[in-house]
């Protein structure tokens, strides 16, 4: 059994915001990966079902995110999850817009969401950084976070999304690499293979094409000089 925690805040007003891109990678999961409805329960909704032979619950707390680690406490205890068993998948400043890192325990790196659950849970959960830029400033961070993302995110933002659903079964079988792989032929497909053509000194010659035959010298002999020729 495993909980995946997205985070975010709850309300329309913030469905769009960077802080919330963890509810949009589990809807996203949810969505591609036939789970039940959401129900809400712990705080928060929550959907189960299944990501390859993994039993799954997916889960949005919905306590605003400085108290994120209540929902997932609760919900944690109740399907009787070890912190191991829990992956969070969340903003992060620190990484630029689209890139994905992984990583399991160690600090919350001032994340007021990762804070909470730390205090609810521990540390020793998996993590999925999700990257949205950094606007440059500290003072600046508590208004970036809350605001929504801009148009010009929107195609690396779906190739994201598409991504982390494409490698979810990997994620929840405990497959990092997988995982990451998934998210990174989404975000930076390969290329098609193009042959240049070949020059034309290494090209392979075809047949040549008959050459007429040479015409033959007019003679311009004189009878007796042909004559004398023959007995020479």
């Amino acid at each position: 059994m495993k909980l995946i925690v997205g985070l975010g805040n709850p309300g329309a007003q913030y469905a769009g915001n960077r802080h919330n891109i963890g509810f949009m990678a589990v809807d996203r999961i949810a969505e591609d990966h036939g789970f039940g409805p959401w129900r809400a329960r712990f705080q928060g909704k929550i959907a189960e079902g299944r990501l390859g032979a993994e039993k799954v619950a997916l889960l949005k707390p919905e306590t605003f995110m400085n108290l994120s680690g209540q929902s997932v406490g609760e919900a944690a205890r109740f399907y009787k999850v070890e912190p191991g068993d829990v992956i969070v998948l969340h903003d992060e400043l620190d990484l630029a817009p689209g890139k994905l890192r992984m990583k399991v325990g160690g600090g919350h790196a001032g994340h007021n969401g990762l804070r909470s659950i730390h205090a609810h849970i521990g540390e020793a959960y998996g993590r999925v950084r999700l990257g949205i830029g950094h606007p440059g400033h500290k003072d600046r961070v508590a208004g970036y976070v809350l605001q929504d993302f801009a148009k010009a995110d929107a195609e690396w933002l779906d190739d994201l999304m598409r991504g982390i659903s494409d490698g979810a079964v990997a994620l929840a079988e405990g497959d990092g690499a997988k995982f990451t792989n998934a998210v990174a032929l989404r975000m930076a497909p390969p290329k098609a293979e193009t042959r240049a053509p070949l020059a034309a000194a290494t090209r392979q010659p075809g047949p040549l094409p008959d050459l007429p035959e040479k015409a033959p010298e007019e003679d311009t002999r004189s009878a007796m000089e042909r004559l004398k020729d023959r007995f020479r």
